[in-house]
């Protein structure tokens, strides 16, 4: 049976540290490599305040720097953004009000990469980014 989105926010690996013996998507041989989490990544993108955004590239450096590593793994971030975005699409589609769940599109800009694999689109990104910027706290 496949897991639901929320499933796999809520498992893997805990957040650790690894030592690269190669190269590896732009990171050197040889240098500490953060590897996340979904769920941390979640519990992040909700303290990013209302109506502001970050760049997915500076929540790592951030995030590395916080682990004494070098580098925090551009592919796995990507990997658990989108797992945590869908996990709340999934409970907006359960009935959960988007003010409820995690404000994936404070990290996830329209026309990203990892945008273009979302189901729900660049246009709701550019929506929820847009009633953030307008609409009262």
């Amino acid at each position: 049976m496949k897991k639901t989105w929320m499933q796999k926010l809520a498992g893997g690996k805990p957040p650790h540290v690894v030592q690269l013996e190669s190269a590896f998507a732009g990171v050197p041989a040889g240098a500490r490599l953060f590897i996340a989490s979904p769920r941390l990544l979640d519990e992040r993108i909700a303290l990013i305040p209302r109506g502001m955004v970050q760049d997915p590239v500076d929540l790592r450096a951030e995030l590395a720097a916080e682990q004494g590593a070098d580098a925090t793994c551009p592919v796995s971030t990507a990997i658990f953004l989108r797992i945590v975005a869908e996990a709340a699409l999934e409970r907006i589609a359960g009935g959960t009000p988007a003010a409820e769940v995690t404000p994936f599109w404070r990290v996830i800009a329209p026309g990203s990469k990892i945008a273009g694999k979302l189901s729900c689109g660049d246009d709701y990104l550019q929506l929820m980014r847009d009633m953030e910027r307008t609409a009262p706290a």
